[in-house]
């Protein structure tokens, strides 16, 4: 597992790693910072798509209809379900239906409890000004977004689905086979894989950024639906227990594999400690921000702000100074700087003791455990109400 990999033998040349991409901090800073077995494992994940996937769209594009009914019937069916599959199809699909041998009934029930037991308003702020924000941080990333046009005015609809997916996965029983988190998943890792062709089209510059949405890519992309939010929920007062934080990451194991992401990027991650490691090695070899990614923070927070009266009873003149505040608490604010978000240091101020009555709460809240069900129940089945209604509609199931 890749949290368990060496750190010595810093020295010679990388064997099996093709050409590193120029913008993408060096071999040798890698090597010297974290080791050669890290540093060759980089120089493979910003080199490396999503071979499976990619080979379908590859089918796609060749032959047409036929393959993408394919395609939607073994997601929502199986591999089972069809009849001389296309060859990536069913190579896509067998690996999505073998389950790794963390896999077990408690898992997929039971894993993903921990989220419910915040509010809906913590998890839309720790989305958008925490993991979107830091998802968008990425040149990379941000470059892509800007190829596929609507950088900005696509703002509002990405941060809409980005929710509605993340609530999808995260309802127990979910991640089964045909089930709709499950659906979901392989949906928008087939949105990425036509996203990274979309790119190869209209000039994105391999040389420099390495394969566009890299294995680098989604593993900190990753990160940005479990560290990121899981810390910024922490730092606005709904913190986990160690037990819980456990429950998530090995619940999000199972969301990287169906994702098609490297196993050795991941997996062993059970805490904020080992996963902090890991986001260090990923953000070495990430890139500083580019002017697009001020903007889709900018555009993400403004979409969000305008809804944060009606879920969290936050002033509509103070909703998105109140997000600026809290961007700065989750970033800080060297790299809120670099994305050019104002701060907004009086309210920061007035944040304080709603934070700490937040803490309070939760503490109290945590002594019952009938209660903390019946928080957990009631969230769950809110999220249930949301994507019933909407997840048809979305883009990465079109």
């Amino acid at each position: 597992m890749m949290v368990a990999l060496p750190v010595e033998d810093q020295t010679g040349p990388l064997v099996n790693v093709p050409r590193w991409p120029t913008e993408r901090s060096t071999q040798a800073a890698v090597l010297a910072q974290f080791g050669r077995a890290r540093a060759e494992l980089m120089g493979w994940a910003l080199t490396t798509g999503d071979p499976l996937a990619d080979a379908v769209v590859e089918e796609i594009h060749a032959h047409g209809r036929s393959v993408r009914a394919a395609l939607q019937r073994g997601i929502a069916e199986g591999l089972g379900a069809l009849t001389d599959p296309p060859p990536g199809v069913a190579a896509l699909l067998t690996q999505s239906e073998s389950l790794p041998d963390y896999v077990d009934d408690e898992l997929l029930d039971r894993g993903s409890l921990p989220y419910f037991a915040a509010p809906p308003p913590a998890h839309a702020i720790s989305l958008s000004a925490g993991a979107l924000v830091r998802t968008y941080e990425s040149p990379s990333i941000a470059q892509v977004l800007a190829m596929t046009g609507r950088l900005v005015e696509g703002a509002p609809r990405r941060l809409q689905e980005t929710a509605l997916w993340v609530n999808t996965v995260m309802l127990p029983g979910s991640l089964r086979r045909g089930q709709p988190g499950y659906v979901a998943t392989l949906q928008v890792r087939m949105l990425h894989a036509h996203m990274r062709r979309l790119a190869r089209t209209r000039g994105y510059d391999e040389a420099a950024l390495g394969v566009p949405i890299n294995q680098v890519d989604l593993a900190r992309t990753w990160m940005d639906f479990t560290l990121t939010p899981y810390r910024a929920e922490e730092r606005m007062g709904w913190a986990l227990n160690t037990a819980e934080a456990a429950s998530l990451y090995r619940y999000w194991w199972y969301v990287a594999h169906l994702l098609g992401i490297d196993a050795r990027l991941v997996e062993g991650i059970r805490d904020h400690t080992s996963a902090q490691r890991v986001d260090d090695l990923l953000q070495a070899v990430t890139g500083p921000p580019i002017p697009e990614s001020g903007q889709l923070a900018m555009a993400t927070l403004r979409t969000i702000a305008g809804e944060l009266h009606q879920l969290a009873r936050i002033p509509p003149r103070a909703g998105l100074p109140a997000l600026f505040a809290l961007t700065r608490r989750f970033h800080g604010n060297a790299r809120a700087d670099e994305l050019n978000l104002p701060a907004a240091p009086i309210l920061d101020a007035v944040l304080a003791p709603l934070i700490l009555a937040n803490r309070l709460n939760r503490a109290r809240r945590r002594r019952n455990p009938a209660a903390w069900r019946r928080r957990q129940e009631g969230n769950i089945a809110a999220a249930r109400a949301l994507t019933s209604q909407n997840l048809d509609q979305a883009t990465f199931r079109q």
